[in-house]
């Protein structure tokens, strides 16, 4: 692991800048004809068939034809920028439920699909449930209308398909962590070294359903050459509210300001107008998301609406231990904290969104 005497910046594809991707859609890929029939036709009999949710596997729904799809979200998730925008599918003309039959299967072509909550849901949604907000402790930051801050999700992949944008507003915001790290350590030097050392972060704020209040991880890891980051600095200082939790010092406070400062400079995200039937694939690794907030519909149907997946991959990473999230378990996994009722584990059901959880 990288100690203080040896910090160096780092290299490579996902030392990105937002102002330079923008001038480009390098990271856009645009679907064919022939992959958006084949994964329309392979989402109708998935939805047909009805599989559980929990132990489908990807050899039973082959997609032949999009194995350059599959294979480029791939490459640019593990050894790219970090993420890829995949656009084309019709979903206003599909439906919500063949679209997220799409969606779950691209899915389990990269990854393994991980309980996002304890009652085992392998799909969520990001919607607004209430008229909550951020400064309300109860609040969800999926089930909210505010700008999130950038933040790190729990698991190897985060993606996202957009079934309806907002009103106004809503774009999804990526930064690269690899970026921020380089620029905390051409400002300040002496503070880090302190991304690597374990910080106490908030479990309750991002599931009312943890098994303990936190958790500890460091910001960033750097194993055989690897650089990785875990964010999300409103995490950390929530987790002041438990007594237990060592107080943070002026150095850590005075980092997580100079990271979120770094992160919302001009220029440095890429944000990113969801359209219909988009799909955005994301290594947690590489890349930090946030959102604009948003106005929504008057029409409760017409709600910003996204599908969620979180994926275990394996993407040969080497990683500091106790790096991340200490997440639930993944799909076809029975071990971890038993489930509460009201899991969604068909396709037709899980697409529609709990409006009770959240409230």
């Amino acid at each position: 692991m990288t100690t203080a005497l040896n910090l160096a910046p780092i290299t490579g594809p996902s030392a990105w800048r937002g102002d330079e991707l923008s001038q480009t859609d390098e990271w856009i890929y645009h679907l064919s004809d022939a992959e958006q029939t084949e994964l329309v036709t392979v989402g109708t009999r998935f939805v047909k068939n009805n599989p559980d949710l929990r132990t489908v596997t990807a050899a039973e729904y082959p997609l032949p034809v999009c194995t350059d799809l599959i294979a480029e979200c791939a490459r640019q998730m593990d050894s790219g920028r970090g993420f890829v925008l995949v656009r084309g599918l019709r979903t206003e003309e599909y439906g919500d439920t063949v679209s997220g039959a799409i969606f779950f299967l691209m899915g389990l072509h990269l990854g393994v699909p991980m309980k996002q909550n304890q009652a085992g849901d392998v799909l969520d949604h990001v919607i607004a449930t209430s008229n909550k907000t951020l400064d309300d402790p109860t609040a969800l930051p999926s089930r909210v209308r505010d700008r999130l801050p950038f933040h790190s999700d729990s698991s190897d992949v985060v993606a996202l398909m957009c079934l309806r944008a907002a009103k106004d507003g809503g774009a999804s915001s990526l930064v690269s962590g690899t970026t921020i790290y380089n620029e905390i350590l051409r400002r300040r030097p002496d503070l880090a070294p302190l991304l690597f050392e374990p910080w106490h972060w908030d479990w309750y704020r991002q599931d009312h359903d943890a098994p303990a209040r936190f958790y500890t991880s460091p910001i960033c890891s750097y194993v055989d050459g690897i650089f990785s980051t875990y964010a999300g600095s409103q995490m950390i200082f929530s987790a002041q509210d438990y007594p237990e939790v060592p107080r943070l010092t002026d150095e850590q406070i005075e980092l997580l300001h100079l990271y979120d400062e770094i992160a919302q400079e001009p220029g440095l995200a890429l944000d990113m107008d969801f359209q219909p039937g988009d799909v955005q694939w994301l290594l947690n690794y590489a890349a930090l998301h946030s959102r604009t907030g948003y106005v929504d519909f008057p029409e409760p149907e017409r709600r910003r609406h996204l599908l969620r997946l979180w994926l275990r991959r394996d993407v040969g990473r080497p990683l500091v231990s106790g790096f991340g999230k200490h997440t639930v378990t993944a799909h076809g996994d029975d071990a971890g904290t038993p489930l509460v009722p009201g899991g969604r584990f068909e396709i037709a059901e899980a697409v529609v969104p709990n409006f009770e959880w959240g409230n």
